[in-house]
């Protein structure tokens, strides 16, 4: 393995086609965040179990920042999906997301530390904790929303996958400083071309 970590060429979209019309069907099903979070960790951990389904463009590392690539974004923005892609050593800031997410890990491993606002400063919630590939944790207000992520290796990259109950990229959320200060910040996307999952002319 090189030193940011091997790239496998993802070919088979009909994975990531079928996974979108799973949380699609999810989310008409019910409004229930317990049940969304649990059948949709469900269908995340299926879909994260292979890896050769993400398309080599949305696997890219960026020398000075994580990547965060739209894979789908649902026509009404009852959900998106995105990967995160970080190079070795990266990092998010401390921030929130205001509505219930999915976060999967592909490749590597991410170091998750959690947060709460008590009204004046910000309170670590738990000793920080190791994703490896394969394993899905979730965020949301109700359960748990405040957290910093960090690419678990200094010498490879990591990817996850994360599903939210949003655009997540037009979402007006939160950066905060070590005292708690929150700072407004809406994060977009790195890409402006997303994966062809529709043409059924092909095998994938």
């Amino acid at each position: 393995m090189n030193a940011i970590g091997s790239i496998r060429s993802g070919t088979n979209l009909a994975r990531l086609r079928l996974f979108v019309g799973d949380i699609a069907a999810l989310i008409e099903s019910t409004s229930d965040e317990a049940i969304l979070i649990q059948s949709g960790s469900a269908l995340l951990e299926a879909l994260i179990a292979t890896d050769d389904w993400l398309p080599d463009e949305y696997a890219k590392p960026h020398p000075a920042r994580y990547q965060q690539y739209l894979l789908h974004a649902d026509s009404l923005e009852r959900f998106s999906i995105v990967s995160f892609v970080w190079g070795p050593g990266q990092s998010t800031p401390i921030h929130d997301h205001r509505v219930w997410g999915l976060v999967g890990v592909l490749r590597g491993a991410e170091r998750v530390e959690s947060f709460s606002h008590d009204g004046e400063a910000l309170v670590i919630t738990e000793l920080p904790v190791i994703l490896a590939a394969g394993q899905v944790d979730a965020v949301s207000p109700e359960i748990g929303d405040i957290h910093r992520v960090a690419n678990g290796y200094d010498d490879r990259v990591s990817i996850s996958i994360h599903v939210y109950g949003a655009n997540i990229g037009a979402v007006e959320r939160a950066t905060y400083d070590v005292a708690g200060m929150p700072k407004r910040f809406v994060s977009g996307y790195a890409n402006t071309s997303l994966p062809n999952l529709w043409d059924r002319s092909k095998a994938s």
